[in-house]
Parts: C-alpha cells; sequence; structure tokens
C-alpha cells in the first residue's frame, strides 16, 4: 500500500522505485499483488503515463490516511520517548503518602505541563501489568523474577514515640523496658511488630504484641503523634516531625534492620521518557546520598 502511494506521489515507476531504494521490477511486482489481492484494476498502464482507476482513486486514498496515521503513530511513539508526556502510574507503599512523593515529584509536574499523575498507595504487592502501573517502589525482599528492580536506597528504622507519651510513661532506659509500655503495629507488616536490636556485639530481639493496630502506617503513626504508644518507624517518613519535636527517638543507641527500598518496572525495553525522568528524580530525591 506505501509503495502504490508513492507511485501515485512521484507519477511513474520508475521514480518511485528510484525513492524507495527498489528496482522498477520489484514496485510493478508489488502492484501486480495488489490488484490480484482485490481482484481489481488500481492503474491503467501505458507507455507515457499512469491514470488511475476509479477503484484506484478510492483505494490511493485509503492508503494515503493509513499512511498519515502511521506517520502520526510514530511520531507519538517518539514523543512519549522524548519527552515526559501522558499520565505516569506510580504504586507504592502507604508510608510515602505522608509527602514524600508529593516533594519528590512536584518539581517533574511542574516543569512538564502535559505530563499527568495517578499514584496507588497499597502495602500489599499489586500486579503492575494489570494495573498499567508504569514504576513501582516496593520494599523489603522482592520475589517476582519477571520484573526489573532497581535498588534505590536502604531506609533504617527507630522506635518513636510522642513527648506527651514519654512524659507519662516515662523513657524506656533498655530493651526489655519496651515490654512495658504500649505497641502501636501495623498488621500489613508483621516485621513492624518483630524487633531485633543490637548495639556493638549486643543483640536483643521481641515479638510486640499491639495494643492498637493499623492496616495503614500512616494511621499507626497518627496514633503515635496522639501519645498512644511506642511504634516502630522509616525514618525517612518521619524526619519532619522528629525535627519539629512532635515525635523522639527512643533508645537511639540501639540499632534496627535496614529495609531496601527498590524501584520497579515491568520488563520491558525502551522505557518511556515519563517514567526514566521519574526514575531519575526518585533516585536524587529518596536514593542513599539525597537529603530527605
Amino acid at each position: 500500500m506505501a509503495v502504490f502511494a508513492r507511485v501515485i506521489e512521484k507519477g511513474s515507476m520508475n521514480a518511485a522505485a528510484q525513492s524507495l531504494a527498489m528496482t522498477p521490477s520489484a514496485v510493478s511486482q508489488h502492484l501486480s499483488r495488489l490488484e490480484a489481492h482485490y481482484g481489481v484494476t488500481l492503474l491503467q498502464r501505458t507507455t507515457r503515463k499512469l491514470t488511475l482507476t476509479e477503484a484506484g482513486q478510492l483505494f490511493y486514498q485509503s492508503c494515503v490516511a493509513m499512511l498519515a496515521a502511521a506517520r502520526q503513530a510514530g511520531e507519538q511513539l517518539a514523543t512519549l520517548r522524548d519527552a515526559p508526556v501522558g499520565e505516569l502510574r506510580i504504586s507504592a507503599p502507604s508510608g510515602l503518602a505522608g509527602g514524600v512523593l508529593s516533594t519528590a515529584l512536584a518539581p517533574l509536574l511542574s516543569a512538564n505541563p502535559g505530563l499527568s499523575l495517578r499514584l496507588f498507595f497499597q502495602d500489599e504487592m499489586v500486579d503492575l501489568l494489570s494495573l498499567q502501573i508504569d514504576l513501582a517502589i516496593r520494599a523489603g525482599k522482592l520475589k517476582d523474577s519477571s520484573l526489573v528492580a532497581r535498588h534505590l536506597t536502604n531506609w533504617h528504622f527507630v522506635i518513636c514515640a510522642s513527648p506527651i507519651y514519654l512524659a507519662k510513661r516515662g523513657w524506656p532506659q533498655a530493651p526489655a523496658d519496651l515490654l512495658e509500655h504500649d505497641w502501636v503495629g501495623v498488621s500489613a507488616h508483621d516485621g513492624l511488630n518483630r524487633l531485633q536490636l543490637t548495639r556493638g556485639r549486643e543483640v536483643q530481639s521481641f515479638t510486640m504484641t499491639p495494643r492498637i493496630s493499623s492496616n495503614n502506617i500512616l494511621s499507626a503513626r497518627a496514633f503515635v503523634l496522639e501519645g498512644m504508644g511506642l511504634s516502630l518507624q522509616p525514618e525517612p517518613e518521619v524526619r519532619r516531625e522528629l525535627a519539629a519535636g512532635l515525635l523522639s527517638v527512643v533508645l537511639p543507641d540501639w540499632h534496627l534492620p535496614e529495609l531496601p527500598l527498590w524501584l520497579v518496572t515491568p520488563r520491558r525495553e525502551g522505557l518511556p521518557a515519563k517514567v526514566r525522568h521519574a526514575m531519575a528524580i526518585l533516585q536524587q530525591a529518596l536514593g542513599e546520598n539525597s537529603a530527605l
């Protein structure tokens, strides 16, 4: 169809063949196959000129429309490849809904008015393909080998409480004292109720029984801010509250295991520009050397 359209545009098979880097006989064969396939004559050929039949005229118009659509599709793909446009769909743990992602991604959206953002905050693993997720932030050990994971950073945890709670119940002086305090846990993360504290060569482990349990870490954090107990929280997510004095770190000399964060994409080549730009800005904002 493209060869047929080029013949009409150039006015002869020889000119079309030259522009397509084909031989005139190959061009003639393409046209003969088209006519044989559809069972109609598209061109009246003489030694001096080519004349479109009525069927050929209708067919030529359709070929031109097809080629224009193909060019437009190619231009759209090039735009997606080269510029952050379209809808960017990101999945992330619920803890990042507290402002971490908005701070990181706001400059990207401001600089690219053709880009929109749709966020999915879920602590459960979601199927990236079925939800058409472009980019996911995942924490902990990864299992799905069909995805491409890039290490983002390791976040460390702190045990924290509000000054209101600590003034009322006192500060724990040793890990064993934690068992005498109220605990605000997260049911979606068993690891947030199991503590392994280290100080030098000392290691102490506890399983805390929550007085308050939530399936959402932001909800648990809200109860901690209200003075309802101690909680294990990712330090980068509560850094503002710690700096403002709304929360205090308990047992700061004891250390907890770090949690790896990953940038995850479906396994495919040629990531769109919107995904590449988002990955770069998240690496800068949340990565090992970030100020967050």
